[in-house]
C-alpha cells in the first residue's frame, strides 16, 4: 500500500462509537485490505476479511510476530507502542522461541483448577454485588467487571494485592495511551517484584508454574510472560464480561430469553465474542518481505492488524442465528491462538450469572445508544455501564 494513502483512523471517538459503520464503509471502499493509522505516525493494514484473516494467522512463516524490524520506525512516545513492542514472550515473538514460550505459558495455565477457579470467581462476585446491592444503581464497569476481572487474574499468578495495584495501574496507562511509556515502566518494576516474591514465596498459582518449568525461563522471560497473562487477562476479560451484559440488559432475544430458560449466559457470550469482541483488533504481525495478498502488496516489516469483529461479521460467512456458533475470531487462530479459552469462559459466565442471579431486576440506567465506547485502535471498551435495580437487603443464601 502506498505511504501516502489515506487511512482510517482507528484511535479516533467517531470509530470508538460506531466501529460496525466503519468497518462497513472500510469494506466497500477497499475490500478485505485496509489502510489504517494505529496512532499518529504508525500505518498499518487492517485485515476485515474473515477467510483472508484464517490465511495470515496460519502462516507465521509469511506473517510472523517479531516486531523488531518496525519498532525503531515510529515516533518513541507513541501510545501503542507499549503495546506493540518486541517482548521476549509468547505473544512477540515467532519460531523457536515462540514455541518454547507457549508451551511454559500453556503447562502453567493448564495447571489452574477450574473448579477452585469457579468458586473464586463467586467469592469474589459475591463480596462485589454485596458493596452496591442496597445502593439500587451501580456502575458495572468501576464496581464490578474490572475489580473482578483484576482481582481473579491475581489470584491466578498468586499475586499480593500491594503489587497488584502497581501492575493495575501501569496497564491501565498502556491501554489508554495516558503516559504509556510511564506505565511500562511501572508495569516492568511491578511484575520483576512479583516474580522475586514468588521464588521466596511459591504456591499454587501460574507465576510459581513458570518459575519451575524445565524450559527454564531468565527473569526477563518471566516478566513478561507476565506481562501477556495480565494484558490478555484484565482489560478483555472485563470487557468480555461488560458487553455481555448490555447484551443481556438490551436485546429481548438475549433478556428475555435468558431468564426464560431458552438461550444460556454461554450463548450470549458467544454473540458478543462474533459482533463485540473485547479485543476487536488485534493479532498484530509483520510480514518479512512484501507479500500480494488478495491483489494487495503488503509492505515488509510494517504491522498487519487482523479485525476480529470486522472479520466475525464478514457478510461472506455471517449467518443470522449464531446460537451455538463459535466459529468466531475472538481468541485468535493458528499458532498464537489464545491458550487460556476455557478459563475465560468460566470467568465471564460466572460473573454473569452471579450478577444475574443477586440482582434478577437489572436493568440500564442509560439508553444503549447513549453509552459511551473508550477510544482505542484495538479493544471494544465501555467506558461506563450505569445500571439500576431494586435495593437488595440480604444476599441469598
Amino acid at each position: 500500500m502506498h505511504p501516502d494513502i489515506d487511512r482510517v483512523l482507528l484511535y479516533s471517538p467517531e470509530f470508538a462509537a460506531d466501529p460496525h459503520r466503519a468497518y462497513a464503509a472500510m469494506r466497500a471502499e477497499y475490500g478485505p485490505l485496509v489502510p489504517v493509522e494505529l496512532a499518529p505516525q504508525v500505518p498499518a493494514t487492517l485485515v476485515i476479511g474473515y477467510h483472508t484473516a484464517l490465511r495470515i494467522l496460519h502462516d507465521p512463516e509469511h506473517f510472523p510476530a517479531d516486531p523488531r524490524s518496525w519498532q525503531h520506525t515510529v515516533p518513541a512516545d507513541s501510545a501503542v507502542l507499549p503495546l506493540l513492542e518486541w517482548r521476549p514472550n509468547a505473544l512477540r515473538s515467532s519460531g523457536a522461541e515462540h514455541a518454547r514460550y507457549r508451551v511454559a505459558n500453556t503447562s502453567a495455565i493448564n495447571g489452574v483448577d477450574l473448579g477452585e477457579l469457579r468458586d473464586a470467581v463467586d467469592e469474589l462476585a459475591t463480596a462485589l454485588i454485596d458493596r452496591f446491592r442496597r445502593a439500587g444503581t451501580a456502575d458495572l464497569v468501576r464496581e464490578y467487571a474490572q475489580p473482578l476481572a483484576f482481582g481473579i487474574v491475581n489470584r491466578m499468578l498468586g499475586c499480593p494485592a500491594e503489587i497488584g495495584e502497581r501492575i493495575a495501574r501501569g496497564m491501565v496507562a498502556i491501554f489508554e495511551g495516558d503516559d504509556a511509556a510511564q506505565g511500562n515502566r511501572l508495569l516492568t518494576e511491578a511484575l520483576m517484584e512479583l516474580v522475586e516474591h514468588k521464588r521466596a514465596e511459591p504456591g499454587a498459582d501460574i507465576t510459581t508454574s513458570l518459575l519451575n518449568h524445565q524450559v527454564a525461563l531468565d527473569d526477563l522471560e518471566l516478566v513478561h510472560q507476565l506481562v501477556v497473562l495480565y494484558g490478555a487477562g484484565i482489560e478483555p476479560l472485563q470487557n468480555l464480561i461488560l458487553n455481555a451484559l448490555l447484551l443481556i440488559l438490551d436485546d429481548d432475544r438475549f433478556g428475555g430469553d435468558l431468564l426464560g430458560g431458552s438461550l444460556s449466559t454461554r450463548d450470549a457470550l458467544d454473540e458478543v465474542l462474533f459482533t463485540d469482541p473485547p479485543m476487536a483488533n488485534f493479532c498484530v504481525t509483520y510480514p518479512r518481505q512484501p507479500v500480494l495478498i488478495d491483489g494487495v502488496w503488503l509492505p515488509a516489516h510494517q504491522p498487519v492488524v487482523i479485525s476480529m469483529a470486522a472479520g466475525n461479521n464478514d457478510p461472506a460467512i455471517r449467518a443470522d442465528d449464531r446460537t451455538g456458533n463459535r466459529s468466531h475470531l475472538a481468541w485468535s487462530a493458528g499458532p498464537h491462538a489464545c491458550p487460556a479459552r476455557s478459563a475465560a469462559y468460566l470467568v465471564a459466565q460466572e460473573a454473569v450469572d452471579q450478577l444475574l442471579d443477586i440482582l434478577p431486576d437489572l436493568e440500564l440506567a442509560t439508553p444503549a445508544s447513549e453509552l459511551v465506547w473508550r477510544p482505542g485502535p484495538f479493544h471494544r471498551a465501555l467506558a461506563t455501564l450505569p445500571v439500576r435495580f431494586p435495593p437488595v437487603s440480604a444476599l441469598p443464601r
